[in-house]
């Protein structure tokens, strides 16, 4: 059996989850969580911390079933490989029909948004989800025709998006009021529980570092250079959001962040540089969120494809979504049908935004938080290698899933504040559901 090319080295590593986590979620979650702290900075700067720790552990829980496999899939493949391909098939199915599609949609929206500023459009919904729907569209397009289109689009746009980051972080911690954001506190917020509601938006803002582990079978000494990756990346990850989240409240008042909603970014800019260094900013955000998108779309067609290629009926249409476009060799039906569940699902983005459904969240962040619960049964996997003797170090088999599993539950907490969470959560698990009950019955026709 051919082996897989080892060519990722630690640097390589660290700055892929770093691209793949950093995207458009620290630009329009920052009134978001400091509307849930009540316009505290060091509340804020607490729950980010609190985020990326749970990463941390979460990271170096899976890099160990990462180490003990070189097959591609990442952590669909772990649950097939080390829990079972029937859950396996429930995750598959729970990421194709409602995580990905979810965060396509909601980031299309904030292409959407900041485009309307860009060019002083009036940014009612109905234009903000239009820019979303024609820039999604023309991004399933490029992908489905092109792989090289939408990697170079994705290189570019990860350089592009720490510039931003970068000037307002150091702009507003060396010539802002720092003290100003810190003396911000809403002591009837402390005292209640309704900060929680902020662990939803900085989720969303660390997402994506589980998929980093779909590389592991190309990196060197990845039983050693992908569990530091997972730790270095979340750390830089957090020194550039603390950095942006303290430099923005230190230019602009919080509760005027929360009462500008998205548009502070462009409000601090103009602050700064005036309306022409304004728009030169907003053009760096536009492109980082598009980047964003774009890198969920580039990885979202190929998944339903994945799905049919597995066999033992994993996934319906199994023999149209297996196929590939002879002229440029990219999965074209897979990404007709993912297009057709993300429009679906802009919609309900649509319905919730207009009638105030979920206020101060939308639709993508309880599809994340739910996404925590499968990776509690890899935490497991870990703590029963443990018990098997594969793994010989208290700290990796037990202190890690432990503290992995408290840091999912911590997420789970905040989504919890949601009132339409049992809701979505019980679309989520009814979506898993009918995976297990389809393969079930493809399983026993088979036999």
């Amino acid at each position: 059996m051919e082996q897989t090319r080892r060519h990722y080295g630690l640097f390589t590593t660290v700055t892929m989850i770093i691209g793949i986590c950093i995207g458009s979620g620290i630009f329009f979650k920052s009134d978001n969580i400091l509307a849930a702290t009540g316009g505290s900075v060091p509340l804020g700067v607490f729950v980010f911390v609190l985020g990326a720790t749970s990463i941390v552990f979460g990271g170096l829980c899976i890099s160990e079933l990462a180490s003990r496999t070189d097959r591609p899939g990442g952590v669909i493949t772990y649950v097939e490989e080390f829990a079972s391909e029937k859950l396996a098939c429930g995750m598959g199915w729970f990421q194709i029909f409602v995580y990905l599609p979810t965060i396509a949609a909601v980031v299309s929206w904030v292409v959407g948004i900041y485009i309307c500023l860009l060019f002083g459009w009036e940014g009612t919904l109905e234009n903000q989800m239009l820019i979303g729907f024609l820039f999604y569209t023309l991004n399933f397009v490029m992908n489905s025709l092109s792989a090289r289109l939408g990697g170079g689009f994705q290189n570019f746009s990860t350089i592009s998006k720490m510039l931003p980051l970068a000037v307002i972080a150091v702009c507003g911690l060396f010539f802002g009021n720092p003290a100003k954001g810190f003396q911000s506190v809403a002591p009837s917020t402390l005292g209640g529980a309704a900060w929680l509601s902020a662990i939803g938006p900085i989720a969303y803002s660390f997402d994506g570092w589980s998929i980093s582990t779909s590389i592991a079978p190309e990196i060197r000494d990845s039983k050693k250079n992908l569990p530091r990756a997972l730790v270095i990346a979340p750390v830089i990850i957090l020194i550039t959001y603390v950095a942006y989240f303290v430099g923005v409240s230190s230019l602009l008042d919080p509760q005027k962040i929360v009462a500008l909603q998205d548009a502070h970014v462009y409000t601090v800019a103009k602050n700064l540089f005036g309306g022409f260094g304004a728009q030169l900013v907003l053009i760096f955000v536009i492109i980082a969120v598009m980047g964003t998108a774009n890198g969920i779309i580039l990885g979202y067609i190929r998944l339903p494809y994945s799905m049919a290629l597995r066999g033992k009926g994993m996934f319906p249409l199994a023999g149209k979504l297996s196929k590939q476009d002879g002229k440029h060799g990219m999965p074209v039906n897979s990404a007709i049908f993912c297009y057709v569940i993300t429009t679906f699902w802009a919609a309900i983005h649509f319905i919730t935004v207009k009638f105030g459904l979920l206020p101060n969240s939308d639709v993508s962040e309880i599809a994340i938080v739910m996404s925590y619960i499968f990776y509690i049964i890899l935490y497991y996997k870990v703590f029963a290698l443990y018990r098997a003797g594969e793994i010989k170090s208290a700290f990796r088999g037990v202190a890690v899933p432990i503290l992995a599993t408290l840091g999912s539950l911590f997420i789970l907490s905040g989504g919890l504040q949601s009132k339409l969470f049992f809701l979505y959560a019980a679309f989520c698990i009814l979506v898993v559901l009918a995976a297990l009950l389809y393969y079930r019955r493809h399983h026993l026709s088979v036999s």
